[in-house]
């Protein structure tokens, strides 16, 4: 190999990867089929050996292409973050690409609104949001700006705490009018439960907090937040909900408040190198008040 690997022909080994397929790869890309096939074709001749065989069900990826995945979506979140970094807006003006992760439910039903207006304010603004339970790499610029549950650890991070988001147990009034409101955990097991699915380790830490109940205990399992969400409003049993989120709507009533409740520390965090960015500390001021009116119950 005497050349620089080009982009474009990692860009699409990447591309292929995930789809599968030469068709599906020119799909996500906005390429010709035969055009990803170059690239590929390119990318092996360079490297001196195969990317991928062909199988009944797509192109399989052979240990060469695995290996380079890794350095791929380095350059892929790098050629991310360059790009939003020269859109930075002049003059007063906000506008530019900024890419918000934050939990399915803080991401569905708090930021979604707060991006909305920044939208309607600002109408040169591009906004990116990726919801994940998953943490998001700032470091890596995986994403611009993060709403966390746990303190960033990371040393070149901005993070500003917003307080503290409580998780109670909650379920629709009729529900309750049907099958009576707990009063104890002994009472709360003959309930129907809806819980998790799979022990994470956010789960592990807060099962001390849950009275020795666990996956077995839940007649309704899911590991979104936001099924959960969506059966508690659904009424169809007893689960877990942000106490601020549930006092926004007279569909969920908490029930035993004196046994559960889980306070998460909520932080809003962006990179250090993005303190210059207007769009950044824009998108980042609206999301620490936006989100402080939540904790406070007054979204």
């Amino acid at each position: 190999m005497t050349s620089t690997l080009p982009w474009d022909w990692l860009r699409t080994l990447l591309a292929v990867l995930r789809e599968g397929t030469l068709s599906g790869a020119a799909r996500a890309l906005g390429l010709t089929q035969p055009t990803v096939g170059r690239h590929v074709a390119a990318l092996e001749a360079q490297l001196g050996q195969p990317l991928f065989t062909r199988s009944p069900t797509g192109l399989l990826p052979t240990d060469a292409a695995l290996a380079l995945r890794g350095h791929a979506e380095q350059m892929e979140a790098a050629a991310a973050a360059l790009e939003r970094a020269a859109c930075r807006g002049g003059a007063g003006e906000v506008r530019g690409s900024v890419r918000v992760t934050a939990s399915e439910i803080v991401a569905v039903e708090v930021v979604v609104p707060l991006l909305a207006g920044l939208r309607e304010q600002h109408p040169g603004l591009v906004l990116e949001l990726a919801p994940s339970n998953q943490l998001q790499d700032l470091l890596h610029r995986e994403a611009d700006i993060a709403v966390r549950m746990t303190p960033p650890e990371q040393g070149q991070l901005i993070a500003r705490r917003i307080g503290a988001i409580e998780l109670g147990l909650h379920a629709r009034p009729d529900y309750l009018d049907r099958h009576g409101r707990p009063e104890s955990w002994a009472a709360l097991r003959r309930h129907t439960l809806i819980g998790f699915d799979t022990v994470t380790p956010f789960i592990r830490a807060g099962m001390p907090r849950m009275g020795g109940l666990g996956r077995d205990d839940f007649a309704l399992r899911s590991d979104s937040d936001l099924a959960g969400l969506a059966l508690l409003r659904a009424g169809a049993g007893i689960g877990v909900c942000q106490v601020p989120l549930a006092a926004r709507e007279p569909r969920l009533e908490r029930v035993m408040a004196g046994q559960f409740g889980w306070p998460l520390d909520t932080w809003v965090a962006m990179h250090e190198d993005l303190r210059h960015s207007l769009a950044c500390r824009t998108v980042f001021d609206a999301l620490v008040e936006g989100l402080s009116r939540h904790v406070e119950g007054d979204a």
